[in-house]
């Protein structure tokens, strides 16, 4: 069972990942203000989860469709473990240093682009699943936000305040919508 999954782990390229994710996450945390930031918890999220979905495909698909298993539950796994390790390297960050942002919202934020991203493996491939969580961040810190429009509201979720009901449903939508899909079709070849 080890060998399996040092093996996986190696295959989709997830110790560089993590060390870009940990580097990143460093890097933030040293620009976290006292009281933190949606926008810089929005970034570190989005960097995150773009280095967790360069992996989110295998190199070879024949070699993938030998398994003596499904492929959907390991999909889940490592896009869940993914978003965990995001979510555990900047709130730990956020106890070493200066928060980067409240804890439900750095939460949210890693939900919801982790679901952008499996929804970008699904559609544009692993390669260029990192455009669609980074597309939409770059988004949200150039559009200003306006809270009494809902369009605004929708678009810069990753920056409204922790406790706002619709930047949260947006994140469960987007990270449950995700995660299914790219669970059970996986990748764009």
């Amino acid at each position: 069972m080890t060998r399996w999954v040092a093996l996986y782990a190696r295959s989709r390229g997830v110790p560089v990942s993590a060390a870009v994710v940990a580097v990143g996450v460093a890097a933030l945390a040293a620009l976290a203000e006292t009281d933190g930031s949606p926008r810089l918890a929005a970034f570190g999220a989005a960097l995150g989860v773009a280095a967790v979905s360069t992996g989110l495909d295998g190199h070879d698909r024949a070699l993938d469709r030998t398994a003596a298993f499904g492929w959907p539950p390991r999909r889940a796994a490592h896009l869940l473990l993914g978003g965990a390790f995001v979510v555990a390297l900047l709130l730990a960050a956020g106890r070493v240093t200066a928060p980067i942002a409240p804890d439900a919202l750095v939460v949210r934020d890693v939900v919801g682009l982790g679901g952008s991203a499996a929804l970008g493996a699904l559609l544009l491939g692993a390669r260029a699943a990192w455009a669609l969580p980074i597309g939409w961040t770059g988004v949200t810190l150039v559009v200003p936000s306006f809270d009494d429009h809902w369009l605004s509201r929708l678009l810069t979720w990753p920056v409204q305040p922790a406790g706002t009901t619709s930047a949260t449903v947006t994140a469960v939508v987007l990270g449950c919508t995700g995660l299914l899909a790219y669970s059970w079709f996986g990748c764009r070849r």
